[in-house]
């Protein structure tokens, strides 16, 4: 009889306690706006960039020339910004509002982190301006546990064991929880 209350006594502790080294969180979001040519719309995306999350984006080369494109190697074509923080999720949360907090299967990696793309900028409450068009945006969410550190810190560095990892269920559950959010079988 005293094991049993012993046995019972302890699944109930078992189920109080939550670890709060499996606890997801946003390491960080990236936003990228990939324009395909270098110049004034390129500059215009830039500022559209940094009317949303506050910092100056930088730009990303193209790594080779695309006559088709118009392009030529090392050429601008886009412009990228990394946001962590409860800056990114609130950017991110407006995202999603555009989204209607609904995304399709396979925008989730096997690593546990999601993307999605929007098509108008102006969607995410910041206001039309005649001279900077519209943009489209692409968002990215990379998600971690904490101790991800250790995985990228200069020195000691290691790597993180498999139960650590985020995966791809965990991310579309914790999507779920967190954001109340729909996961469809179909692309939109």
């Amino acid at each position: 009889f005293t094991t049993l209350l012993y046995t019972i006594k302890f699944e109930v502790m078992a189920a109080e306690k939550t670890n709060p080294m499996k606890d997801i969180s946003i390491k960080k979001l990236c936003l990228n706006i990939c324009v395909g040519e270098s110049g004034d719309r390129l500059t215009r995306a830039a500022k559209v960039l940094e009317q949303l999350s506050g910092q100056e984006p930088c730009f990303s080369k193209a790594r080779f020339t695309v006559r088709s494109f118009g392009i030529r190697r090392n050429e601008k074509i886009s412009c990228w910004c990394t946001v962590r923080g409860a800056k990114a999720e609130e950017i991110l949360e407006r995202g999603l509002k555009v989204k209607e907090f609904e995304l399709w299967k396979g925008c989730f990696s096997d690593e546990g982190n999601f993307g999605f793309g929007i098509d108008e900028h102006i969607d995410l409450g910041i206001k039309y301006d005649p001279n900077i068009g519209i943009y489209g945006m692409d968002f990215y969410v990379v998600l971690g546990r904490p101790g991800y550190r250790v995985r990228y810190r200069r020195a000691r560095k290691t790597r993180i064991g498999p139960k650590q990892k985020v995966t791809k269920e965990e991310a579309q559950k914790w999507f779920q929880t967190k954001w109340d959010g729909i996961l469809t079988s179909k692309k939109q």
